[in-house]
């Protein structure tokens, strides 16, 4: 069966956008230095992007991600999913919101769900037995984690505080889960942190 993996990067003070996040400017303001690692990291960092994408099935997001990635500055014909060049590789995504919208900019890729456990019992009859990744933002990967659907949390944090924006876990509170850490790879830019919940 496939496994659900929350996996996100955040700041080093657990912030995974910086301050004013929104349509036209998805990672906040000074929120780039979060997904450094992505687009300047070394080869230990490409590896992880690459395993990870490699290993993907299917993909759940939120609909602010969604409407960040669908907005005529966001996801292109050549960039989509794990910042690789759009072929014939297009996982399916499942965005879970209440409010689908009328049509998308960019196709049929996506599929819209009004829960995060029906977003992962879909994602996972298509996935093929690979991974199900929550890939954000914040709101969605919390509650799949709060909701006990996860089985593997991984997390990217970045070498940088951001002081201010969108956390990952809420200040409220929420379920708990325990963690275990299975492996851990640090560069300069980032530690990659992949923890499997423990149930």
């Amino acid at each position: 069966m496939s496994q659900v993996i929350v996996d996100i990067s955040m700041s080093l003070d657990g912030y995974v956008t910086g301050p004013n996040a929104g349509v036209g400017n998805g990672l906040g303001d000074g929120g780039e230095a979060v997904h450094d690692w992505v687009f300047h990291g070394n080869d230990a960092d490409q590896a992880v992007l690459d395993a990870a994408f490699t290993a993907t099935g299917a993909v759940i997001q939120g609909r602010n991600l969604f409407d960040v990635i669908d907005a005529p500055d966001g996801w292109s014909d050549e960039m989509g999913y794990g910042a690789q060049p759009s072929g014939e590789v297009n996982p399916p995504i499942f965005v879970v919101t209440h409010n689908p919208p009328e049509r998308t900019r960019l196709g049929d890729r996506f599929r819209f769900v009004d829960s995060p456990a029906a977003a992962v019992a879909q994602a996972r009859e298509v996935a093929g037995g690979k991974d199900v990744v929550v890939m954000g933002g914040g709101q969605i990967c919390h509650a799949v984690l709060a909701e006990g659907l996860a089985d593997v949390l991984r997390l990217h944090v970045a070498s940088v505080v951001l002081g201010d924006g969108t956390p990952l876990f809420p200040a409220e509170p929420s379920a708990g889960c325990g963690l275990e850490l299975i492996e851990a790879v640090s560069t300069p830019a980032a530690q990659h942190l992949t923890y499997r919940v423990v149930k």
